[in-house]
Formats: structure tokens, sequence, C-alpha cells
């Protein structure tokens, strides 16, 4: 009896050391920032059950109604239209079953006078650097660096409500939560880097992400952000 008494104290002693590391792993992100990678990860994922219980979550945890709007918003980019839409229509059924909850700042309108190319153009080398060639897409296909100049990284990032370091932090989810987007995930993890996230940080989200969508899809995203920190070098 005593053995089965003390293998059961070594089991659940176990259990709570690992449970306490865990917990103490996600320490670096705020409980908001946290919210936000879910938020992200299950969007991206298409995962409506799991993304539904994140948004109440994250109100939970002090996200603003118009931040989380702000996040699913910025989805569409990249996941598309359908996943940020659906995302969008399970944040309303939330908030009509919600009350009380803080709507927080409106996002700025942006003027028809800027230059909305230049003002992209200036935020891309904000998050990833100056750059003295062009990419292959730009010189290929210099609509879409129109496109995602002058929409993406001015009509979307200028919108406030969110900083840069957390729409990077809600980007680079998505594109973790995403097969086949290494080269994407990478730009951007360098990216959050330079607005902000630690490299502390980014092991919280990518252990937050894999645990929205599985330990293979994280592990793709862990060999991603260490090659990223090895080129940082």
């Amino acid at each position: 009896m005593r053995k089965c008494l003390l293998a059961l104290f070594l089991l659940v002693s176990f259990f709570i050391v690992i449970g306490s590391a865990e917990a103490k792993k996600m320490d670096n992100l705020s409980l908001k920032e946290q919210s936000i990678v879910k938020i992200s990860s299950y969007t991206a994922d298409g995962n409506l059950p799991e993304l539904e219980k994140a948004l109440s979550e994250g109100l939970d945890n002090g996200l603003s109604v118009n931040e989380i709007k702000e996040i699913l918003i910025q989805m569409y980019a990249y996941c598309g239209f359908p996943r940020s839409l659906n995302g969008i229509a399970t944040f309303i059924k939330v908030t009509q079953s919600r009350h009380g909850d803080t709507i927080g700042e409106e996002p700025e309108v942006i003027s028809a006078d800027i230059n909305k190319y230049a003002v992209g153009k200036n935020n891309v080398e904000k998050i990833f650097g100056k750059s003295d060639t062009k990419a292959p897409y730009e010189i290929f296909t210099p609509g879409i660096d129109t496109f995602l100049k002058e929409h993406l990284f001015c009509d979307i990032f200028e919108r406030g409500v969110l900083s840069y370091k957390d729409r990077e932090i809600a980007t680079v989810s998505a594109l973790a939560s995403i097969k086949g987007l290494e080269p994407q995930l990478g730009a951007h993890l360098n990216g959050a880097l330079n607005v902000g996230l630690t490299p502390d940080e980014a092991r919280d989200l990518i252990s937050i992400v894999k645990g929205c969508v599985g330990k293979e899809q994280g592990a793709k995203a862990e060999k991603v952000f260490d090659a990223v920190l090895e080129q940082r070098k």
C-alpha cells in the first residue's frame, strides 16, 4: 500500500514539475500577447471552436474589442479573406454573448493625400531593414510590390490600435500555423525581432502555436527560428 502511495505521489509530483516548467516558459509574453498568438493561430488554422474560446479568453486577458478586430482584419493579408471572415463571424458570436468588454481606441483614418507607397516602404524598412537590392518578386511582378507597400504596410499597418510588435506577433503566429510558408515565416520572425519581440518571447510564441496546431508544425517553426537567430549573428 505504501509503495502504491509513494508511486502515486511521485507521479503527481512529476506532472506538477512539468506543469510549472511549461507555465514558466510562458512568462516572457504577456497574457494579452499570448491571446494574440492563439487568436491568430486558430484563425489561420480554421479551428473555429478553439478560436471561439481564444476570443473570449483574449477579452478576459485585457484585449479590447477593437484590438481583436484589428487582429482578425490583419489575418486576411496572411491567410485569406475566407479565414478572416470566419474569424470575424466567430467574434460577432462571442461579443453577442458578452457585455461590458472594453471597446478600445478607434482605428486611424488614412489620409487620401499621403503617398501610400512611400509610407509603406518606410514601414517595410522599419520592420525588415533597408535593402540595396530588390526582391525577385518586385522585379518580376511589380504590381504585387505596390499592393504590399500601399495596402498591407500602409493601409493596414497605419490603422494604429495595435503596435507593430503586436501585428508581427499576429503575423508570425498565422504563418507558423500554415504549412509551406517557411520563407515568409523566417522573414517575419526576423522582422518581429526588429520591432521589439525578444528571442525568449519568440520561443513562447512558437510553444503556444505548437499547442494550437500540433507538434509537427511547431517543430518546423522552431527550425526556422533557429536559422533566423543563426543568420542574425
